[in-house]
């Protein structure tokens, strides 16, 4: 089946969803209670970043933008594996699975150039305090959040166009929950040698490049850091960073065992776990591990919960 040829509205079949009722049933309520989580802590972040003065900086603008990321990224799979969950036929058409896995890779990609973009902040607060007002502008921030969109979306739409454009064989199963490069890549019939070092392209640039910006520095914090006599000195330091790196290694950790591999090591059910982590688990982690690692942000997110519990009452 090529592109040109075959009907947009030709479906596919998602195979990974429980049939028995009761698991159904289960899984709509624990995703539901995961993604209403989800929603609510990140943009509770966007929120208390948004009223409270004192957090009008880069760190924390770059933070509001990884809460509004995470908020997209999620409503591109999480409301389909609802509807999914409880529908008779899970299905999806060629045009819908494409547009889902170019806003899919595009936003988690997005995600991963805005963690560097994070670390170069902290780089700069850290290593060039003295040159980081002047260069950390709010303009320059615009540009940077706008950069990582632009190019996330550029690059998952080269690579969606790619995929879409090859052979596929006659099932039109899928062993997953929703349409990502690695199990859609198992439906080509064609080389798939030079397709899999396409999609390992792709996936270097939006994965292992970032992290190696972020790993590069890292590197030059800890030295600058380690530099600082007093031990509160560097503990401050290494407190603004030790939430931004938990997060990168969580989100980059997963992103790098689902993408950085060959098809050959694909087993559906350890990537249909592996994918539920990154879609569910990072996203619902994200908000915890920058709020209960911050004073700020606890202090902010107790007065602004406090404000609307008062408001309400009155």
């Amino acid at each position: 089946m090529i592109w040109r040829n075959h009907s947009l509205l030709m479906e596919f079949v998602f195979l990974a969803y429980p049939s028995q009722p009761e698991l159904r049933a289960l899984s709509f309520l624990g995703v539901s209670l995961v993604y209403t989580l989800i929603i609510s802590g990140n943009v509770l972040i966007i929120m208390a970043i948004q009223t409270e003065a004192r957090l009008h900086t880069p760190m924390y603008y770059f933070l509001g933008s990884l809460s509004g990321v995470e908020v997209c990224y999620t409503a591109v799979v999480v409301p389909h594996i609802l509807a999914n969950t409880l529908q008779s036929e899970k299905t999806i058409t060629l045009l819908g699975c494409a547009i889902q896995m170019i806003f899919l890779i595009g936003l988690g990609s997005a995600d991963c150039f805005l963690l560097a973009v994070m670390a170069y902040d902290r780089y700069v607060a850290i290593c060039h305090p003295l040159q980081y007002p002047l260069t950390m502008t709010l303009t320059l921030c615009g540009r940077l959040v706008m950069a990582s969109v632009v190019i996330g979306l550029f690059l998952s739409i080269q690579l969606v166009a790619f995929i879409f454009s090859l052979p596929f064989c006659r099932t039109r199963t899928i062993e997953h929950f929703f349409c990502d490069a690695p199990p859609v890549m198992r439906l080509v019939c064609a080389n798939s040698h030079i397709h899999e070092l396409s999609v390992l392209v792709a996936a270097t640039l939006a994965i292992a490049i970032p992290f190696f910006f972020i790993a590069t520095s890292y590197v030059f914090i800890v030295a600058a850091v380690l530099k600082i006599h007093s031990a509160a000195g560097r503990h401050r330091a290494f407190s603004t960073c030790s939430s931004h790196l938990s997060v990168v290694l969580l989100q980059y950790g997963c992103c790098a065992f689902m993408y950085l591999r060959p098809s050959s090591s694909y087993y559906p059910k350890q990537d249909q776990f592996i994918s539920l982590v990154y879609t569910l688990g990072t996203p619902v982690l994200n908000p915890l591990i920058y709020t209960l690692r911050n004073s700020d942000m606890k202090g902010t997110l107790g007065r602004l919960l406090t404000r609307n519990c008062l408001s309400q009452n009155n």
